[in-house]
């Protein structure tokens, strides 16, 4: 099973060096070539708007969307949840458009209102995850075959799965919990059309906490 970073900007060797501690055979993306034989792509946190010029830049827009469709699983963090996202109003281009659910750009505020919030994963056995939001997103709505797994106290959606697609608005990779790389793990490791996971079974869905 092999997993590429998408690499063009952010914060993308965070997430290499959690993948690779849980013994994933990982690579950086930056050309179209380089999705061929993935499992699996992150995309990182960062400057929504650079990576989207950078995705049409470098012509990666229609070789993620045809991998996706030939089963790659995808992980959207931040930046990353906000170019998944079929709708996203304020981005000033055409995203990969993948996930049907609505995000909202920095809903949360500006830098200095970032913060750390606990949340409850569905499927995640153990404590509640330390998220960490710096300039997060909100996932506004979530329709289709996409499926809300974490919320907010005040309900706002902060992760999302549909199949094989994963978004989560906060950084995962910025924690010391693996419990989200583990279950995008999964997702690569399970085929297209991959459950979401129960709480009977979290240990083969998504391991145990690092």
């Amino acid at each position: 099973m092999k997993i590429g970073v998408l690499a063009l900007q952010g914060d993308f060797e965070e997430h290499i060096t959690v993948l690779r501690n849980l013994g994933a055979n990982t690579s950086e993306v930056r050309l179209p070539e380089q999705l061929q034989d993935l499992d699996g792509l992150v995309i990182p946190g960062g400057e929504s708007t650079t990576i989207s010029r950078l995705l049409v830049r470098w012509q990666l827009i229609d070789p993620i969307r045809r991998r996706a469709s030939e089963g790659m699983a995808i992980w959207g963090t931040c930046a990353g949840a906000i170019l998944l996202a079929e709708r996203a109003p304020d981005l000033d281009r055409e995203g990969l458009r993948l996930m049907d659910i609505g995000v909202e750009r920095n809903s949360f505020g500006r830098q200095v209102d970032s913060f750390e919030a606990d949340v409850d994963v569905t499927g995640f056995a153990g404590p509640p995850f330390r998220a960490v939001f710096i300039r997060a997103p909100r996932i506004t709505d979530v329709g289709g075959a996409a499926t809300a797994l974490a919320q907010l106290p005040d309900g706002a959606i902060v992760a999302a799965q549909q199949d094989r697609l994963l978004t989560t608005v906060f950084h995962p990779e910025l924690t010391d919990d693996a419990r989200f790389h583990q279950h995008f793990l999964a997702l690569a490791a399970n085929g297209a059309g991959a459950r979401l996971p129960r709480q009977a079974d979290t240990t083969d869905a998504v391991g145990q906490t690092a």
